[in-house]
């Protein structure tokens, strides 16, 4: 019998090239204070249910605050045993506050967990993105004014065409940008959703 959370058919050992291949900690690892705040507010909502008792509830968000000031003071410590975000902080959680860790995925898979993490960490990561096209913007459209005397062909087709200025250059550049923001906001409303 494995000791994956992933493994309860398998009768052998996994080979450790699937181990690695298997293994997304490498990238997931970023997800880790989301992957926290996803289980505290998940072990709130336990409480606010009666499944879990207040006492169990504190010993969870408090566990899990220990576990992000690891993360937060580059502390923590990965396994080789540790495949994901997930069980990493599940481990490091159990360390810490014992066998009330496991109550976390009372009704909740990993799956769950994951589409939680990846969609919190979008939103964060759209929202910074679109604060630095914004300066972006900004800055092009400031620099269009200033270059607005300095010739440059435009361009037809991918070839040379009628004189322009590498202002309004500018200008079709933040016009574009301007575009992809509003698109990136589009996918934003998609993403906070449940």
């Amino acid at each position: 019998m494995s000791s994956k959370l992933w493994g309860g058919r398998f009768t052998g050992a996994t080979d450790p090239l699937m181990e690695k291949f298997n293994a997304s900690i490498d990238f997931d690892r970023k997800l880790w204070r989301v992957d926290i705040a996803g289980s505290q507010a998940y072990a709130r909502a336990l409480g606010q249910a009666g499944i879990l008792a207040a006492d169990e509830v504190a010993a969870l968000v408090d566990g899990l605050d220990q576990v992000a000031a690891e993360w937060e003071a580059g502390t923590f410590v990965l396994h080789a045993s540790d495949e994901d975000i997930h069980t990493a902080n599940e481990r490091r959680l159990t360390e810490l506050i014992g066998a009330i860790a496991g109550k976390l995925h009372t009704g909740r898979s990993r799956n769950d967990q994951i589409a939680t993490d990846v969609r919190l960490w979008l939103r964060a990561e759209i929202t910074a993105l679109r604060g630095h096209l914004h300066d972006l913007m900004r800055v092009a459209v400031d620099r269009a004014e200033q270059e607005i005397d300095i010739l440059m062909p435009g361009y037809t087709h991918m070839q040379p065409a009628q004189p322009s200025s590498y202002g309004w250059y500018l200008l079709g550049v933040e016009t574009a940008l301007q575009r992809d923001t509003e698109r990136l906001f589009g996918s934003y409303a998609r993403i906070n959703r449940c």
